[in-house]
């Protein structure tokens, strides 16, 4: 059995936060979970569980909506024409700019946790 995410986290993993309060934004889930069939949530007593390959495809949702400028009747014709399954080996594809996207958020994360280990006990120099 995969391991099932609960909605407040699924919204954090996405950074889906309200930025002056710090609170996860559920509701844009919920909302998005509305308009597309690829989103179904496991409900145990009433509560909203994903799996990892849900929060994957929520995470290209998300992308498509967000980076791309994709509306939500763009996404749901792209998911709907399958062409997104197709373009795996197309350079210039919406997946692949999905991956370049997220391998360039990744290298960020870990190239600023490489200058604070390298910066770490080293004494001011001022």
């Amino acid at each position: 059995m995969s391991k099932l995410i609960r909605i407040s986290e699924a919204s954090k993993i996405l950074e889906l936060i309200d930025h002056k309060t710090n609170k996860p934004l559920n509701h844009v889930l919920r909302y998005w979970e509305k308009k597309f069939k690829e989103i179904k949530p496991k409900k145990i007593n009433n509560r909203r569980y994903y799996t990892l390959d849900q929060i994957e495809i929520i995470k290209m949702i998300k992308f498509l909506l967000k980076n791309k400028g994709y509306t939500i009747s763009g996404v749901k014709k792209l998911f709907n024409s399958r062409i997104y399954k197709l373009d795996d080996y197309n350079s210039d594809s919406l997946k692949a700019d999905y991956y370049k996207y997220k391998l360039n958020r990744k290298s960020k994360i870990l190239l600023s946790k490489i200058k604070k280990i390298k910066s770490y006990g080293k004494k001011d120099p001022s």
